[in-house]
This record gives C-alpha cells, sequence and structure tokens, in this order.
C-alpha cells in the first residue's frame, strides 16, 4: 500500500475546490473529491488525468447519509484518511431582516451543519499528524454590511476549528481555519463587477491584486503537510492585509 497521504476535499468540482485537488496533487496526496455534480467531478477526473491519483463521489453534503458515504468512499478507495477539506459553500447573503428561513437553512446545512458531521465521521479513520481545515472567509473575522447567514456560518466555522483544535490537538490533529478574501470563481462572477463589491474588496487591500484560487490552495497545502506540524487552532487570513489594516486606495480617498 503507498504510504502516499489521503484527502478528502468537499466542493471540489468548484473552483477554489479544483485549484485545491490540483495542488495536493503535487504534493503527492492521493484526493477524494466530493460535490452535487457528477458530471463536473468526472471533467475534473479527466483533466487530471495520470498527473495524480483522483477519486470522486458525487453526494449532496447536506443530506443525511452523505458525511458517512463520502468518508466510506474515501476509506474504500485508499484505505486510509489523514486530510479533510472543508470547501464546499454556499455564496447566499443579504441583511438580516431580508433573509428567508430558506436561506438560512440552506447556509446552515451547507456550511456549518455538513463540515460538522463530516469531521465527525472523519475522527473514526484520521489519526496522528491529520489536519482537519476549513475554508471560511474574511467575512467570518469582521461584520459586513449584508453578510447575514453567510457571515454567521462563517463565523461559526471558526469556533468549530477552535473546538476542534483543543478537543483533537492532544491526538495529534490538527485543526486550522483559512479566511481568503473574495475570489474571482463562477460562483462570485455575477457581484464582481458591482460597484459594492469593488468598493468593500478592491479599495480596501493593500496588495493590488487579486486573491487567486492558487494562493487558497497554496496555504492549504502548507497546513495540510508536516511543515506545519505546530499550527493548531489559527485563523490565517489569505486577503492582501484586508483584515488588518485601515487601508484605502488613492482612488477611494481621492471621492
Amino acid at each position: 500500500m503507498s504510504s502516499a497521504k489521503v484527502a478528502i476535499v468537499t466542493g471540489a468540482a468548484g473552483g477554489i475546490g479544483a485549484a485545491i485537488v490540483r495542488r495536493l496533487g503535487a504534493s503527492g496526496v492521493r484526493v477524494l473529491g466530493t460535490g452535487r455534480n457528477a458530471e463536473k467531478l468526472q471533467a475534473l477526473k479527466d483533466q487530471l488525468g495520470s498527473s495524480m491519483v483522483f477519486e470522486f463521489y458525487a453526494a449532496d453534503i447536506t443530506s443525511d447519509h452523505a458525511p458517512k458515504a463520502i468518508v466510506d468512499a474515501a476509506i474504500a478507495a485508499f484505505g486510509r484518511l489523514h486530510i479533510l477539506v472543508n470547501n464546499a459553500g454556499s455564496f447566499n447573503f443579504g441583511p438580516v431582516h431580508i433573509t428567508t428561513d430558506d436561506m438560512l437553512d440552506e447556509v446552515l446545512g451547507i456550511s456549518l451543519r455538513a463540515p460538522f458531521r463530516l469531521c465527525r465521521e472523519a475522527m473514526a479513520h484520521i489519526g496522528e499528524g491529520g489536519s482537519i481545515l476549513f475554508i471560511g472567509s474574511t467575512w467570518g473575522l469582521y461584520g459586513t454590511p449584508g453578510g447575514g447567514a453567510y457571515s454567521t456560518v462563517k463565523a461559526g466555522q471558526i469556533g468549530l476549528m477552535q473546538t476542534m483544535a483543543a478537543e483533537y490537538g492532544p491526538r495529534g490533529i490538527r485543526s486550522n481555519y483559512i479566511a481568503p478574501t473574495v475570489v474571482r470563481t463562477e460562483m462570485t462572477e455575477a457581484y464582481w463587477d458591482l460597484n459594492f463589491f469593488r468598493r468593500t474588496n478592491h479599495e480596501l487591500t493593500p496588495l493590488p491584486r487579486e486573491c487567486s484560487t492558487e494562493d487558497v490552495a497554496n496555504m492549504v497545502a502548507f497546513l495540510a503537510s508536516d511543515e506545519a506540524a505546530m499550527v493548531n487552532g489559527q485563523t490565517i487570513a489569505v486577503d492582501g492585509g484586508v483584515s488588518s489594516t485601515r487601508y484605502l486606495s488613492p482612488e477611494a480617498i481621492g471621492r
């Protein structure tokens, strides 16, 4: 049996998820990707070809049976599990007063209930040296007008991560949270050029470039590796400084 590490990546067929899969594969990690769309997962597998070992299991992560089925699929494919990347999410946001129960349930189900249940299933198989990662958002670090349920669950993920870091750290299992700024993907494309989006992201970011899917994937690869063996319980922003500075672009100041 190969000694390569094995990872589960949720939301694997999306922009950030696919980048994470590729980056882990470049590090020699074998990946079980999951998502709702089997065709997209198959397309990713075809694109990867022989560049890495990738298998997938299509499932609605919010369904009651999905977490156990996903973990079982990884064990069936590879015999073990070392890394869990909770990446799947819903970019459904809006002010609290217009957030319906359906909106709330969708975001809670995908971004908090499903990761919680997936972590619960994974803990039976992940041992010393393992890594649990949450792909969150800077919107979970500070108050954002219109954040609503989205910001709420991203902050909730931090609480889950910190609890797991304390609970399972003694077993040598590390838990960490990655908080990217908004990344241009299929999920965010419709919002990208809106004035609100531009002003609350680009004009507040010191670094003069956008955050890429590869930026997030590189942080995942580091935190999942033995090089991060002493990093546990941390929230790490991949945001060009937007969450830790009071920067305003010259264009914003000039208004």
